[in-house]
């Protein structure tokens, strides 16, 4: 004898994976960790593709991250001196070609403005030209702020640069908002990035190299007359990679085979570019 159905206002509802993920992004998640399980069985059942899958990721690594791991170090700063003449500097602007530098006034320490390269046209039209007026205020903030924070200011602001300051007051980097964007969607290229393979490697101006992440490791060895070798990985930004273990950290220094990497470019997936020296007692001076 078969039972009758039982009532429906008591029959039992297994909840789908779809209203699972629904009911745990709508609330406050009590554990990150099962939160990024349900979100890569979302995508291994079709429900979230790749793309959206590494965005949320990295949304929530956003939150987790400080300014202080994804900063332009000190170090590698570019910066415009208050005192020099703009025929002095404006071919570094072209070399360099950001869109916003700090200007400084005696050290990096004292940063008084931004400015926009833009600005700097009107040197071939004003006579009178003066670099400190055409100055943009400079926003300051502490290394520990988190980089959520610091979007949600950026925009509120409308404001693209950051000078990151350390406990004494110290300049210790910058962050942009690109910067903050890549932990994001991943490394944001634009027109003066350039796919070429010849262009994968370029000397700097310390005569150190600038090497793009995804250049081949067999590029890589023909270059720099190396035997790096790594059979789980083709890319010279995989083999250091895979020689840390994780993913290198901007400003990160790595010392294999005689070679010295510094991580000029990194989100929180992987490196995009490194600058290498054959010469262990070079120093960074660059910025990215």
């Amino acid at each position: 004898m078969v039972d009758p159905d039982p009532d429906p206002e008591h029959r039992t509802h297994h909840p789908s994976l779809l209203e699972r993920l629904t009911a745990l992004l709508m609330r406050e998640p009590e554990d990150r960790e099962q939160l990024l399980q349900m979100l890569h069985q979302a995508h291994d059942r079709n429900l979230l593709d790749a793309d959206a899958l590494s965005m949320i990721e990295g949304v929530m690594q956003v939150s987790q991250l400080s300014a202080r791991e994804i900063m332009v170090p000190r170090s590698q700063m570019d910066v415009i001196d208050i005192d020099e003449p703009p025929d002095k500097f404006i071919p570094f602007v072209i070399e360099t070609a950001h869109s916003r530098f700090p200007v400084i006034e005696g050290d990096r320490d004292h940063v008084i403005g931004i400015l926009l390269a833009k600005d700097l046209l009107r040197h071939y039209h004003d006579q009178d030209f003066d670099v400190r007026d055409m100055l943009r205020p400079a926003v300051f903030i502490p290394e520990s702020k988190r980089l959520n924070v610091l979007l949600r200011d950026f925009r509120a602001a409308r404001n693209h640069i950051a000078i990151v300051v350390d406990e004494y007051g110290g300049v210790a980097g910058l962050v942009t908002i690109e910067d903050v964007l890549e932990q994001i969607v991943g490394d944001i290229e634009d027109e003066h990035d350039s796919e070429d393979e010849e262009d994968n490697i370029t000397t700097a101006r310390d005569g150190r190299y600038r090497v793009r992440a995804l250049t081949e490791l067999e590029q890589f060895n023909e270059f720099f007359k190396s035997r790096l070798e790594d059979p789980d990985v083709d890319t010279i930004g995989g083999f250091v990679t895979d020689f840390l273990g994780r993913v290198p950290r901007r400003g990160e220094v790595i010392l294999i085979d005689k070679l010295r990497f510094e991580v000029l470019r990194a989100d929180a997936r992987q490196v995009h570019v490194l600058m290498v020296g054959t010469n262990l007692a070079v120093s960074g001076n660059g910025q990215e």
